[in-house]
């Protein structure tokens, strides 16, 4: 049986990854993919928040308070998806430049 110390000596090893560009073929490929990717999923968040305001709009000039409330919920979850899709990137680099400093 080993030592405690040794145990958590051998879980704090280092094994020395970062991540590197240009390592792999196809690295720029693939960027422009996620990056129409992104593209994609912003025209759609238009799209999405027209309709979810002329559905609130609709049932609201209608009394349709159901089809207001829906028209709400389809504009607020349009603009957090596009708040989401325009931060994604600043997201990831945030979340890794603070995941690198973890020792």
């Amino acid at each position: 049986m080993t030592p405690l110390a040794d145990r958590f000596i051998h879980l704090a090893y280092d094994p020395g990854i970062t991540p590197a560009g240009g390592g792999l073929p196809g690295l720029s490929v693939l960027k422009n993919v996620v990056n129409s990717i992104n593209l994609f999923g912003i025209v759609a968040v238009v799209g999405a928040l027209a309709v979810s305001l002329g559905v609130w709009a609709w049932g609201h000039h209608s009394g349709g308070h159901q089809a207001e409330a829906n028209g709400k919920k389809g504009a607020v979850v349009a603009a957090g998806a596009a708040l989401g899709l325009g931060a994604a990137n600043g997201i990831v680099a945030f979340f890794s430049a603070l995941g690198s400093q973890v020792r």
